[in-house]
Parts: C-alpha cells; structure tokens; sequence
C-alpha cells in the first residue's frame, strides 16, 4: 500500500491519495471526427479542417487553444487561475503546444511522447497538484491529419497511397483541468511506461509497433496495483486500432489476462463505420478527445465507474526511419475512477 510519503506502487505506478481529480474538460474536432460515432460528446466540432485560419498548422493551434479554453471556463476558473500548462503535440519542437501557451500565458511545460503525450501530460499534471506544488494544473494535447501528414509522411496535396495498415491521424485536441475535489473522475494511479522496441520499421504499421508497450504498461499496471481486468469497467488504449488492438488482445490473453469486451480502443471508437480511415485513428487527439469529451461524460453520468486509458506512442521521426531505424514505443496508463467507486472500494486498492 502507498503512502504520502512514496506514492509509487513498484517502480512504475504513482499513487494520488488526496482527491485529485479532472474539474473539466473539453474536447474538439474536426469535421470528420465531428461526423462520427461520439458527435455528441465533443465541446465544439469545426466545419472545415482550416478551422477559420489560413494554415494547418495555425488550425492546430487554434483547436488547441479552444480546448483548453474551453475546459478552464467550464472549470470555472480563468487562465490567470492556472499556475502550470503542460501539453504536446506531433509537430516538430512542440510548435503547436508553445504557441497556444503564448497565447494562453501561463506557466508553460511543454511535453512530448508522441500520441501517448495525452495520459503523460495529465499524469504530470496530477503529480504537481497531489505533491502541492500547484493547486491547478491544465494537461492539453492536438494533432491535425494535415500537419502530421505533412511533417511524417507525404503532403496531403501528394495523393500518396497508403497501406491498409496505416492510420488517420485524428484532427482535434483535448484539454483538462487537474485540481483537488470530489466533483469530477479521480485521477487514481498513472502507470508509467518504458521504452519498448519490437523492431518494427515499417511507418505505415505503428499498430504493430506500439502493440508490445502497452501490453508492458497494461501488465506493469496490474501488478504494480494488485487489480484485475475485472476490476475496470473499460480498458481503452489510445491508437492501436485494428492492426495493433487484437495483437495486444492476444499477447495480454497469453499473459494470463483475458480482457475480453471491455478492451477497446480510442481510434476505433471515434469514427463511423463506412467512412474510410484504413486501419483506424491516431495522433496525439486520438485518446484525449475519446477520454475528456465520451469517456468522462460516461463516467459523470454513471455508465463506467472505473477507467483505465493506455495512451500509446511512436518515438519516431522522419529522420530515424528513412535511416533504418526501428520504431521504440511506449505506453502510459492513467486509472480514473468516480469517487463512489473510491469509498465503495474501501480506499486504494
């Protein structure tokens, strides 16, 4: 068992005793995404990929800020309130996050795990509010086809083809507000993950890359916790979609752990069937706009009690790919549970 003094469980689960919780949140797409299966969970939905701006990546930037916008005034509270930013993006330095904080200003962390960046900016953000260090935290996150596309793959202009094991980066991005109180889903554990590399080198298969780390984060998890699949309403990892889910269904089945039904995965989730996005969603708004827009508004209204979401990532660049490298991966999990699950369960478990 935790106490105040570790908060860690193992070498890789933190532990949040003190009641911290997400205030709000708010998440925002695009047109396609704003088309699909969670429409009516989404705070705004833009009609264009442009979002009114005259580039990609100002769109980007413009999702960004409104989402983080948004879950503060939903929070109640204003930016000047919020005395540490953490977010990330897909674009090169983290150009999207620093140009929302400049336009945001406040005290700004910038982030990076590629598309699991969702769950280790909110694991951050958590840390700082239970360790006391800040007594509201906002953890954002975005990602753009167009931009990432750009910048990893062939401009949307190109035409490229592509695999049927690639994936649609999903046009959005989320945010949260991490404070102290009852009200919303506690942030309970964050299981952090390792770097993990299969050897895959193939850009167009990230499914199949990412598939062994969060399987390793998922299994760290439990046993760092002593909980159980059964334990979880939902499992969710963040992009694994439909090359990468089953074969991390599977490896986790040969681990002794049948997740059965409740797995599923956020970039299957998001679109509707008959709209072609080959293997499925990704990107770093891939998690965080299925988590702060469906997955919380589930929670406030009863459907799941417990939640644990696997935000997976890439460690990849154009650079270490088209030089052969293989792609390095990691996972990390953050446990949300309403506070009647809490007390029902007798405390930490």
């Amino acid at each position: 068992m935790a106490t105040n003094e570790t908060k860690a469980l193992g070498r890789s689960t933190w532990v949040y005793p003190s009641g911290v919780g997400i205030l709000a949140s708010a998440a925002v797409v695009g047109p396609k995404e704003g088309d699909g299966l969670l429409k009516d969970d989404y705070d705004i939905i833009y009609t264009d990929m442009y979002a009114g701006q005259d580039t990609w990546e100002k769109a980007e930037r413009k999702m960004l800020e409104d989402a983080v916008a948004t879950a503060v005034e939903k929070a109640g509270l204003q930016t000047s309130d919020i005395p540490a930013y953490l977010a990330g993006d897909l674009l090169n330095q983290n150009i999207t996050s620093s140009f929302s904080a400049k336009t945001h200003q406040m005290p700004f962390m910038g982030v990076y795990g590629a598309c699991s960046t969702s769950m280790l900016s909110l694991s951050l953000a958590a840390a700082l509010v239970d360790g006391g260090y800040t007594p509201y935290a906002v953890a954002g996150v975005s990602s753009h086809n167009a931009t990432a596309e750009k910048q990893y793959r062939y401009p949307t202009e190109y035409g490229g083809q592509k695999t049927d094991t690639a994936q649609w980066t999903v046009t959005g991005a989320g945010a949260a507000v991490v404070g102290r109180g009852e009200g919303g889903p506690l942030i309970r554990y964050s299981t952090i993950g390792k770097v993990v590399d299969r050897g895959v080198k193939n850009p167009f298969d990230l499914g199949t890359a990412m598939a062994p780390a969060a399987v390793d984060t998922i299994q760290t998890h439990f046993q760092d916790t002593g909980r159980m699949p059964g334990d979880y309403d939902l499992i969710v990892t963040g992009d694994l979609a439909k090359v990468g889910h089953p074969i991390a269904a599977d490896l986790l089945k040969q681990a002794g752990y049948d997740l059965g039904e409740r797995f599923q995965d956020c970039g299957l989730m998001i679109y509707s069937p008959g709209h072609e996005v080959f293997a499925g969603g990704s990107g770093c708004a891939s998690s965080a706009v299925v988590t702060y827009g469906h997955i919380l508004k589930q929670m406030r209204q009863g459907t799941w009690r417990r939640v644990l979401v696997i935000a997976t990532g890439a460690l990849l660049s154009p650079i270490s790919y088209q030089q052969g490298e293989s792609i390095p991966c990691i996972a990390h999990a953050v446990a949300l549970e309403m506070s009647e699950a809490a007390e029902g369960s007798g405390g930490l478990s």
